[in-house]
């Protein structure tokens, strides 16, 4: 049975070589043949809400049964992620959450009341077996602080750091796909 990974997109456009378009484009031609990837196209991304973000992956959760599931959120996507299994209840087997470059929404100038997570977050996660947190020294949208928070408040979590990846990690990420593969070992 191939295994699942769901990949939730950033915000603003995605078109081209824009928004996460690069990165899920490596990641579908990188991940073998046994993997099943989705990247639905979430609703807005030019001017997001976090309810209709969270309906959609919803719905693209459930569709999602068996084996256990690998989650990629990137930029407000992975904000997203955290958000929701933090929130709402998620029944599904969970064996690698992986966060990319997000935003940790109540920190600094980026306060957006509706993507903020509670303070014990991190205590209301569901078992995922796995937590990831990627961030690039050079990301010229999410300052590195955010990735600090998070790393503060998950300090489970495996940290990767890396030096010239910007904030669109576009071009190969093997750190990525490795780490994927490691989890379903």
């Amino acid at each position: 049975m191939k295994k699942q990974v769901l990949f939730i997109h950033s915000a603003g456009p995605q078109e081209g070589k824009q928004g996460s378009s690069q990165l899920i484009a490596y990641l579908q031609k990188s991940l073998r043949s046994d993997y099943h990837f989705s990247s639905p196209e979430m609703p807005d991304p030019d001017n997001p809400r976090y309810d209709p973000w969270k309906n959609e992956l919803q719905a693209q959760l459930s569709e999602l049964k068996g084996s256990p599931v690998i989650l990629i959120g990137h930029s407000l996507g992975g904000s997203v992620l955290l958000k929701y299994l933090s929130e709402e209840y998620c029944d599904l087997s969970i064996s690698g959450l992986f966060v990319i470059g997000s935003p940790y929404w109540g920190l600094d100038d980026w306060r957006y009341k509706e993507f903020e997570l509670s303070d014990d977050f991190a205590a209301r996660l569901p078992q995922i077996s796995q937590i990831y947190l990627y961030h690039s020294c050079n990301d010229e949208v999410v300052p590195f602080s955010h990735f600090e928070h998070y790393a503060y408040k998950l300090p489970n979590a495996k940290k990767r750091i890396f030096e010239n990846y910007g904030h669109l990690f576009q071009g190969d990420l093997p750190e990525l796909i490795h780490d994927i593969e490691a989890v379903n070992r």
